[in-house]
């Protein structure tokens, strides 16, 4: 599997798009992004605690959401349009407030689907908080942006 874009291009990418997650004080680190993977990085505070003080349900999975969205950038390239169509997370343990580790792992990049995994883990922890097998829809080449900007092409790449 091809890397089209780095760590570095992709964190600019979404530092843009969506600066209050990604942005200098965001909540979000892309800690790194190789051929097929990603590790991102989340502070989880008061605000993202349910009653009992675990992190909620919905953290995790806006977390493993993005992740895997960054691993996905770094192999298709700069295709903002590229969506969630499935997320499914198995939650293995009570997840505490703290630094939470997201790493992503595509495993088949096709044409239009694009499926892997997320396991998150606390800092500094082996043991999972949770596990998520997600699909994304890749849009087709040429599909017009909301601004009127053609998407770049996206090649069929198989893991």
């Amino acid at each position: 599997m091809q890397q089209k874009m780095t760590a570095a291009e992709v964190r600019a990418l979404l530092e843009g798009a969506f600066p209050r997650h990604f942005g200098p004080k965001g909540l979000l680190r892309i800690e790194d992004v190789g051929p097929g993977t990603a590790q991102v990085r989340f502070a989880a505070d008061e605000r993202h605690v349910r009653p009992g003080g675990t992190v909620s349900g919905p953290t995790l999975m806006g977390l493993s959401d993005s992740a895997f969205y960054v691993a996905l950038l770094g192999i298709i390239g700069p295709v903002p349009l590229a969506v969630t169509s499935n997320l499914n997370i198995n939650f293995l343990r009570r997840a505490k407030p703290g630094i939470l580790i997201a790493d992503a792992r595509l495993m088949k990049v096709g044409k239009r689907l694009a499926t892997g995994e997320v396991s998150i883990r606390r800092e500094g922890e082996e043991a999972l908080v949770s596990h998520c097998v997600v699909t994304y829809s890749i849009p087709p080449a040429g599909q017009e942006m909301p601004n009127g900007d053609k998407l770049p092409l996206v090649q069929n790449t198989e893991l």
